[in-house]
């Protein structure tokens, strides 16, 4: 085997191992972006922990068919960049907001969440979710809510006792 073709492998298998590892992975097709906006939106990826990266379409194509899933064959064309995103919406997030920055520049192609092919219409969906992290802070909140409320009361009644007691006091007194 020759070199080219052993090290075409070994960054095929790294591209596998990222998939796998990946909660999201979002395939984004840029074109005509300057060095200064490149460097904002990878630095913008790597605040939101996405790893943004170009590979060949070849190569990513080998890793999805080593994994068994060939539905991103027609997708895999032209200028396409990848970003692996440690939850499901963060890295649709980052793109549809760079794709309202960059206007045509930067265009999100589809996606791969939960074993399964998103298109356009659905990457720009996950970006309007709120994360899993805000949904279970809002779930927590809205339970929270009513025991925090029954325990006002409860700590209201024995204020109102002695307040009651206080006044009964005062009466007496006079």
């Amino acid at each position: 085997m020759s070199a080219g073709k052993e090290a075409r492998i070994e960054v095929s298998n790294v591209i596998k191992e990222k998939i796998q590892n990946a909660k999201s992975v979002v395939f984004v097709k840029f074109n005509g972006l300057t060095v200064a906006e490149d460097t904002e939106l990878r630095r913008e990826f790597r605040k939101n922990n996405i790893e943004y990266k170009v590979y060949k379409n070849t190569l990513i194509r080998y890793a999805f068919h080593e994994l068994g899933i060939t539905d991103f064959d027609d997708d895999l064309n032209g200028p396409t960049s990848v970003a692996f995103g440690t939850d499901e919406t963060g890295a649709a997030k980052v793109i549809i907001e760079a794709a309202k920055k960059y206007d045509t520049k930067v265009v999100a192609k589809c996606a791969f969440v939960d074993g399964q092919r998103v298109d356009e219409k659905g990457v720009k969906a996950l970006a309007a979710m709120p994360s899993k992290e805000q949904l279970i802070a809002k779930m927590l909140g809205s339970l929270q809510s009513p025991i925090t409320k029954f325990a006002g009361v409860l700590s209201a009644m024995p204020r109102s006792l002695v307040i009651a007691l206080n006044a009964v006091a005062e009466k007496k007194a006079q």
